[in-house]
């Protein structure tokens, strides 16, 4: 299924501030590639197979749209209700497992290893949503989203904090806790030089987007980039070549749903209205330059005039 656009330019691109007129294509609009999920997570872009990979965390599978063809098959399933994914520098899909509480890399073989699964003999609540750096360094959330009933995981008494970010070293495999001060923590994403780290505070009130200063394997310097009004919902994004956040955005008021973009100074500058709340997005296509969006039920994308950070 394709197709939501009747006119150009999109009313649903709003801009917000002139800078995003940059950023947009007149000429482009908001499609619908399909619909039948009941929760989109976590999208991921692979050239090499002109595909994109995302999670569909209540029905337990992950799903695989075809470039090519525009058609959507069964990626994997069961898949351990999966939410975010990335890909690392060599390729392989690292993914979030709600179920297992685990971080896993798909090699290239299709052989699954175990990244993370406990820290300090204690079990990991819910990996959420994962980012992996240049050196290697696989970069975690670990919310208990996953354990609170049996819809996105299964039930059980969380054994670590829900205020923990966690790195994996590249080479050792060895886990830390880099930070554990942020309440619920969601979304993650690296500034394109890889100086600042991004983080969503999915439960503060309002809720925030953190940003910490990179310290090779540690973080300083914790400050709010954006603070949100009541009732936005700010999810997972992603980062474009020039620093702005495309931010999954909703589930609040109505006209919130949707994707934010800011500046990197945290100034809001542009706004796609979806029908349904976006949770998670991706940079893709040939250039980098088509934004994905794995919105409650559907897979929606728009050609942009930027293209996504590597790595994102």
């Amino acid at each position: 299924m394709s197709g939501m656009i009747e006119r150009y330019p999109d009313p649903a691109v709003r801009v917000l501030d002139p800078a995003f007129n940059a950023l947009r294509l007149p000429l482009a609009g908001l499609e619908r590639l399909w619909t039948g999920g009941r929760w989109g997570e976590g999208p991921v872009w692979f050239g090499d197979h002109r595909c994109l990979i995302w999670s569909d965390i209540p029905n337990n599978r992950m799903l695989r749209w075809s470039e090519s063809t525009g058609l959507v098959d069964e990626f994997r399933k069961p898949s351990n209700n999966a939410n975010g994914n990335t890909r690392d520098r060599e390729g392989r899909l690292v993914t979030c497992e709600h179920l297992t509480g685990r971080v896993v890399r798909t090699e290239h073989d299709g052989r699954i290893t175990v990244i993370a699964e406990h820290y300090q003999g204690k079990r990991l609540n819910s990996p959420n949503d994962v980012v992996v750096k240049s050196d290697g360094s696989i970069w975690f959330t670990d919310p208990p989203f996953g354990l609170l009933g049996f819809y996105e995981g299964e039930k059980r008494a969380p054994e670590l904090p829900h205020t923990n970010l966690y790195r994996v070293d590249g080479q050792t495999g060895a886990i830390t806790c880099v930070a554990d001060d942020v309440d619920h923590p969601n979304g993650l994403a690296f500034s394109p030089d890889e100086r600042i780290l991004y983080v969503i505070e999915s439960r503060s009130e309002p809720r925030n987007i953190l940003a910490y200063d990179v310290d090779g394997a540690r973080l300083r310097n914790r400050r709010v980039l954006v603070r949100c009004e009541p009732g936005e919902t700010p999810d997972g994004f992603r980062v474009d070549v020039a620093g702005n956040l495309w931010c999954g955005w909703g589930m609040g008021a109505p006209g919130l749903d949707g994707v934010k973009v800011f500046n990197p100074a945290g100034q809001p500058i542009g706004f796609i209205d979806l029908p349904e709340r976006c949770a998670n997005l991706a940079f893709g296509g040939r250039h980098r330059n088509r934004l994905f969006m794995a919105a409650s039920k559907s897979l929606y994308a728009i050609y942009t005039s930027t293209q996504g950070a590597p790595g994102g």
